[in-house]
């Protein structure tokens, strides 16, 4: 299920650099983040919906490959998006 407008528009504010940024590193990660943690409730639900499971393991591995290219492109907003979204640890 796509994001909300709304949810998308406080994200962009939150993570982008102005107010029309879609389709930065740390706007793609919040919003990957987002989807992940919707699929994860359903799956606590519906535990045999495996293609829905698939489709989750697909976003994590987006999220992570986003996450591998900010960390050597720009360490310090890295960090930020990290601690923000409450990743790793």
């Amino acid at each position: 299920m796509p994001l909300a407008p709304q949810a998308k528009q406080e994200l962009v504010k939150t993570f982008g650099s102005h107010p029309n940024d879609v389709g930065s590193s740390q706007v793609q990660i919040a919003a990957l983040t987002h989807r992940i943690l919707e699929l994860t409730e359903h799956l606590k639900i519906h535990r045999k919906d495996f293609s829905s499971r698939r489709g989750l393991l697909k976003l994590v591995s987006r999220r992570r490959s986003l996450l591998r290219y900010l960390s050597r492109k720009n360490p310090a907003e890295y960090v930020k998006v990290v601690e923000s979204l409450g990743l790793r640890g």
